[in-house]
């Protein structure tokens, strides 16, 4: 059984000027639809990924500081910090996990690499109301391809006085 959907039951709400419901993207979040066993949460510090992703976890019964049961996991893997060769093998072992249908990873991630994964959906958090986005439209692989082929210019920009 997979989780397919997320709703914000605005009724249950008493104050919406409280956090986590005045972070724009939560304040504006109607239902995201899950299209794929693996979904990634994009966007920046402070846009809502890591609260909707403890909140998706706490629903769902897991421990909100991590880890899962019942052979589902969350993983948030900017607090993981994984160098980029983990980072190819972590995408291996979500291949072998969900290859079988078995398994769903809903990740909140920086990670261009991991979010390079084969037909995961890829849902922005800059964007208000919360939008999907395709692998080449985020900022992280726009950045880190800009980076990677013109270095000099991006830390030529960086460096001015």
């Amino acid at each position: 059984m997979f989780l397919r959907r997320i709703s914000l039951l605005k009724d249950k709400i008493t104050d919406s000027r409280q956090y986590p419901f005045s972070i724009p993207a939560i304040a504006r979040l109607e239902s995201i639809e899950l299209k794929s066993n693996i979904t990634f949460f994009v966007g920046e510090n402070g846009s809502g990924k890591s609260t909707l992703l403890e909140a998706i976890a706490y629903q769902c019964g897991f421990n909100i500081a991590g880890g899962g049961s019942n052979n589902s996991f969350e993983l948030e893997a900017a607090k993981a910090a994984l160098s980029p060769t983990r980072q190819l093998s972590l995408l291996k072992v979500i291949y072998d996990l969900t290859k079988d249908n078995t398994s769903q990873f809903i990740i909140a991630t920086h990670s261009p690499i991991l979010l390079g994964y084969p037909e995961a959906q890829i849902i922005n958090f800059n964007t208000s109301p919360i939008s999907e986005i395709t692998y080449e439209e985020t900022d992280h692989y726009q950045i880190t391809k800009g980076f990677l082929n013109r270095r000099e210019l991006y830390l030529k920009e960086l460096f001015k006085e």
